[in-house]
């Protein structure tokens, strides 16, 4: 009689843990799926215009750009990504480029004059666009100290 009570209460908890994991477990798991992560400035090169940013720059051009509101995902049918990597704009685009382990993903931000922010993610090779809102970026500036030996 000890035992089945035994039993029964370790085969409920391991069913309540399945049906319920933990909230840290759960976001772990979506991190590994989310279209806007959430950035670290370590391991990340941001250019422009092919010079990198200063430390300090690249730190604020981060924070806004993790502060950014998603807005929505631009559909990409396939055969048509290098539309989307190399479009036909005016505008030049500040690249982050992460590197984590085995992982290495660029995103494009390109800010355009409009109220939204386009950016073209591309790890492996898949390539994804989505819009973003933010005032911050829209008018982040660089100051004239770019370091091209970074």
């Amino acid at each position: 009689m000890t035992w089945t009570t035994i039993v029964i209460i370790i085969i409920g908890a391991i069913l309540k843990f399945l049906m319920t994991p933990p909230s840290a477990l759960v976001g772990w798991a979506l991190s590994k799926f989310e279209l806007h992560p959430k950035l670290v400035s370590q391991g990340i090169t941001v250019t422009f215009n092919g010079n990198h940013l200063t430390e300090e720059e690249k730190i604020k051009f981060i924070d806004h750009f993790n502060e950014s509101l998603y807005l929505e995902r631009q559909h990409i049918f396939p055969g048509n990504e290098k539309f989307f990597l190399n479009p036909e704009t005016n505008v030049i685009p500040f690249v982050i480029n992460v590197k984590n382990r085995k992982k290495e993903m660029n995103f494009f931000v390109y800010c355009n004059d409009d109220d939204n922010i386009d950016v073209v993610k591309q790890w492996k090779k898949k390539v994804a666009c989505y819009s973003l809102s933010s005032e911050y970026l829209q008018k982040f500036t660089i100051s004239n100290s770019i370091s091209k030996n970074a």
